[in-house]
């Protein structure tokens, strides 16, 4: 019997026993460990896993010195979610250990939110609804008059699943698509109505809305840039004075202190922000600014995500502990020789 321990992971684990009685699966049992206030102690986590075959972690960083201390028994780390920042990848390869992620579970759900912060900042919905609910009758607070989105210009940093879906939605409001993405061909956007631009600074230069959804990469690979601070003060100060900038990607893409300057100095006319750079404090300067709408990384947040996620992650678990195959969704493709021979 294969054991898999889901780490401090949200509810019960009735969903994924339904999952395996229903797939017929009988040989992996799955444990559930909640930890309170000891969740992110490395030696709580070690405890836990000690004898695991496999785990199930969100928020706990997996880093280095946590995975040289785990026993080899260990042949899967499966994220329900896209990210996987919070594992070491390199320390996990070594050790022998698959890392898997949940891609496209919220493609719907953050693609969406995306274009409502877009709607929310340029027609001030929140702070509308603010003014009105503190006795106020006045559609013209705020600073500058709203403007018809129609005609204007999204610029997207990066071209998966997300702003895929977008691309209907903006396009039904009459707006024009561009892209910043290095690894796709001008032909390929093309195929989606996406305009290609070569560089992040024509991006920033031209667009009437940054909208940011690329994955947190900390260092440079070939043909992809570093992603951490992608946008700082020289990247601000870029944009158009008239332009918005929108992020659920990760809030360590963008240089916090810089995009609250340039809100407050006037460098950009908003944000729609929905990650924040340092979610461990969940505190923010961003946090009450007029020009500023935030969310507490809820983008992804619905019933039909948060299940995709759950039986994606099981059935990672299931084709590498039971199957005994490469799993589909394999982050470290380097592992892939040396555990399944």
């Amino acid at each position: 019997m294969k054991k898999v321990v889901y780490y401090n992971v949200d509810d019960t684990l009735d969903f994924e026993n339904q999952k395996l009685k229903e797939w017929g699966i009988d040989d992996i049992e799955l444990i559930e460990f909640k930890n309170g206030e000891d969740r992110d102690k490395p030696e709580a986590f070690l405890e836990a896993v000690k004898d695991a075959d496999g785990i199930v972690v969100e928020f706990f960083d997996v880093n280095a010195d946590v995975i040289s201390k785990m026993e080899d028994k260990c042949k899967i780390v499966a994220l329900q979610a896209i990210g996987y920042s919070n594992v070491d990848i390199n320390a996990a390869t070594k050790k022998g250990m698959a890392v898997t992620n949940s891609p496209g579970f919220c493609t719907p759900e953050v693609a969406v939110h995306s274009v409502g912060l877009l709607l929310d900042i340029e027609r001030k919905i929140s702070l509308l609804n603010k003014s009105t609910a503190a006795g106020e009758w006045n559609p013209h607070i705020g600073g500058p008059m709203v403007r018809r989105l129609a005609g204007q210009t999204v610029g997207l940093v990066f071209f998966g699943s997300i702003p895929r879906y977008m691309i209907p939605i903006l396009k039904a409001m009459e707006m024009k698509v561009t892209c910043w993405a290095p690894t796709k061909s001008a032909e390929f956007l093309a195929e989606f109505g996406v305009e290609k631009v070569e560089t992040l600074e024509q991006l920033l230069k031209e667009s009437d809305v940054i909208s940011m959804h690329c994955p947190l990469v900390m260092e440079a690979k070939p043909g992809r840039p570093s992603t951490y601070h992608l946008m700082g003060e020289e990247q601000f100060k870029m944009m158009k004075e008239s332009a918005y900038f929108l992020n659920t990607s990760r809030g360590q893409t963008v240089d916090e202190a810089a995009l609250v300057k340039a809100l407050k100095e006037g460098w950009i006319r908003g944000a729609g922000i929905d990650v924040i750079e340092d979610e461990a404090t969940e505190k923010s300067d961003l946090f009450g600014l007029d020009n500023a709408v935030v969310t507490p990384h809820a983008a992804f947040v619905s019933v039909e995500a948060f299940e995709e996620a759950r039986i994606i992650a099981l059935r990672q678990l299931v084709e590498v502990l039971h199957d005994g195959k490469v799993p589909e969704n394999l982050v470290n493709k380097d592992v892939a020789d040396k555990l399944f021979k």
